[in-house]
């Protein structure tokens, strides 16, 4: 079965490590969101495609889920030292990333080129593809103006209530070399964990894209459990937008899009409601505490898409 992850954050990374342990590289693409790619220091950074390639390297910081794992902080201190920006602080190896990358874009090399060349230089071996080789902007509407997603995220740490999204540049950006292919190619398609409306949304508002994935059988894995999320604002976000979130709000969110819909054991007493939506509900564990949980969901996703598939 050929599978494309639509991915971002650490919800979406470990799902997308899940199913790289339990397929072959070759039948796994993963699309990852660039919406909340900024500069900083000069340096493009791309915080969902670093996360989603740590964790799929096992380089990640098991604590955070996102950076490093043995960081160090030399050069973010000095920058602390000489009173320089510390609000988004870049670990020294993770800091090599990104000097590295820059240094290519500036030399005309395409971000899903760069992608491939780092991902061969980790060993993974599934397929990593930005959504967009354009540079799209995710930027949040708040009761305090309009907030770029970082300075929203981690300057703020999502304090401001929201209101709306604008992913500026998404009209003029074209999916990455690869990604209409994959698509195209796929036999199911996987919303992994993540934000709906900062990490799923932007890749499904690149031009082409949503209009590629209509024929396709499509299944999504809740990001909400009990009314929460376990990382990140997607919660906070439903609710400053009139939504009580759920996991029912989740599938509702995507609707027609969806064959089938997989949530946590906690919230089983939606499955009539989500059944009724024609989404066909899987309740099981969805919280990964560990790569062994990690491949035992992705591998439920399987099974639960294959029965869909034959239906």
């Amino acid at each position: 079965m050929k599978v494309v992850a639509l991915a971002g954050g650490v919800g979406g990374a470990k799902l997308a490590d899940g199913l790289a342990q339990v397929l072959p590289p070759e039948d796994l693409t993963i699309i990852v969101n660039t919406g909340d790619d900024f500069e900083h220091f000069g340096l493009t950074i791309c915080p969902d495609l670093d996360t989603v390639c740590y964790t799929l390297a096992g380089l990640a910081n098991p604590q955070t889920g996102w950076g490093r794992v043995g960081e160090t902080q030399q050069a973010m201190s000095s920058v602390e030292v000489l009173g320089g920006p510390t609000w988004f602080w870049l670990g020294d190896r993770d800091l090599g990333t990104h000097l590295e990358r820059t240094r290519r874009l500036r030399a005309g090399d395409t971000l899903s080129a760069i992608t491939a060349d780092f991902c061969r230089a980790w060993g993974i071996r599934a397929r990593v593809l930005p959504m967009s080789d354009q540079p799209v902007r995710t930027f949040v509407q708040t009761n305090e103006g309009e907030l770029a997603f970082q300075e929203y995220f981690v300057a703020r740490r999502c304090e401001p209530a929201v209101s709306s999204f604008r992913f500026d540049g998404v009209e003029q950006a074209r999916p990455a070399p690869g990604v209409l292919d994959a698509v195209a190619a796929a036999d199911l398609m996987v919303v992994c964990p993540s934000n709906p409306w900062v990490s799923v949304a932007p890749i499904l508002a690149v031009p082409g894209l949503q209009a590629a994935l209509a024929a396709k059988p499509i299944v999504a894995v809740s990001p909400i459990i009990g009314g929460q999320a376990l990382k990140g604002p997607a919660a906070k976000m439903f609710s400053e937008l009139g939504i009580l979130p759920s996991a029912l709000a989740v599938a509702q969110h995507y609707g027609g899009l969806l064959r089938g819909f997989v949530f946590d054991e906690v919230d089983a007493a939606h499955s009539e409601a989500i059944a009724a939506l024609g989404i066909m509900p899987l309740v099981t564990a969805t919280v990964m505490k560990d790569r062994t949980d990690r491949a035992q969901l992705a591998s439920e996703v399987l099974a639960f898409s294959s029965q869909l598939l034959a239906a």
